[in-house]
């Protein structure tokens, strides 16, 4: 590999620059600046939202799951609801499968 890049050029070019500290810190800065706010801070705010939602399940509501099943809970525990997906067919599902809550009819309608 010596026939593209001369050794002795290579090391006396890599020993003369000496870049500013500073622009390496304002740099990493930035990153994280753009980390934060494109990737930490809406994720974040969908994790309260969800959580919010999860909370505030009631019997009756009706909800999709992050599965794509329809049904209306027909029982809210601690960690699971039990849905109610065709008549006499229940199904138990942890409370954090719940994607979002339909509003009301929205079963009859499908």
């Amino acid at each position: 590999m010596d026939f593209l890049i001369p050794a002795a050029m290579a090391q006396d070019a890599a020993s003369t620059q000496q870049g500013n500290p500073l622009i390496t810190v304002l740099m990493f800065a930035g990153l994280f600046l753009f980390m934060w706010l494109f990737i930490i801070r809406p994720q974040r705010k969908r994790q309260k939202e969800h959580t919010q939602l999860v909370s505030n399940l009631q019997k009756g509501d009706e909800v999709v799951t992050s599965s794509g099943m329809l049904g209306r809970i027909d029982k809210v525990d601690d960690d699971y609801i039990v849905l109610e997906v065709a008549e006499d067919m229940r199904l138990k599902f942890q409370k954090v499968a719940v994607h979002a809550v339909l509003p009301k009819g929205t079963i009859k309608k499908i």
